[in-house]
């Protein structure tokens, strides 16, 4: 990978199971006249609904076992697939292995996460899913959502690049709060996927992005009110 990208960058995406923040990416790269990255490989763990994604839109899998393997034999593979298709970004999307570490040191700064709590809290491992979610209504919060986050050597421990506050509900369950973050991420992923690429190619660090409102809605807002900490509107 070269430190002089070229435009659009070449993006892996990482899952494990239906694929929907995937799909999500999917669809605003192909709504958008001057996408900063196109999605070229898709990285599974495991037989997943996303593969039949990726291949409805053309984008190659390649399933990387990580059950019952050696860690640097699971490491070897994942960074030889990354590479031989040129990956320059890496997304996880539902992705429910740790990122073997060479990943991370090779692709530093361009491997994002989206989690389905307000990191920290509720982070860690073992926290995906409706176990995220439980947690939270256990707690007795008032507020959750998404987090894109870089990912690090360890679950949920990287810096943080955008999060979008969604509020719980009386009277929720785990399912319901699921469906209304989950809504959240499929409109906060792709904006902060491009946010990081446009970064990227412009040779900058990309900005945390604020939050969308300090109003707290059910529905998300439009994606406008989104701006990178410390810039002009």
């Amino acid at each position: 990978m070269s430190a002089a990208a070229s435009r659009p960058l070449r993006a892996a995406v990482f899952a494990s199971g239906g694929g929907s923040n995937f799909q999500a990416l999917l669809d605003h790269e192909a709504g958008l006249d001057d996408s900063p990255w196109t999605t070229v490989l898709l990285v599974t763990d495991r037989a997943c609904s996303a593969q039949e994604r990726a291949r409805a839109r053309g984008v190659a899998v390649r399933v990387v076992p990580v059950s019952g393997r050696a860690p640097a034999e699971v490491a070897d593979e994942t960074v030889s697939a990354l590479r031989d298709a040129s990956v320059d970004v890496i997304f996880l999307a539902g992705y429910l292995r740790l990122v073997p570490a060479p990943v991370v040191e090779s692709w530093s700064g361009r491997v994002l996460n989206i989690h389905p709590a307000l990191l920290p809290s509720f982070g860690g491992k073992g926290m995906w899913g409706r176990h995220v979610h439980e947690a939270v209504l256990q707690s007795g919060t008032r507020i959750t959502g998404p987090t894109v986050h870089f990912v690090s050597a360890a679950y949920d421990e990287g810096s943080i690049l955008a999060q979008w506050p969604v509020p719980v509900l009386d009277g929720d369950t785990a399912a319901t709060l699921a469906a209304r973050v989950l809504e959240a991420e499929h409109r906060l992923y792709p904006r902060a996927a491009e946010h990081l690429c446009r970064a990227v190619l412009a040779g900058r660090p990309a900005l945390p992005l604020d939050p969308p409102s300090p109003h707290f809605m059910s529905a998300p807002e439009p994606l406008s009110s989104l701006q990178p900490h410390n810039s002009s509107p």
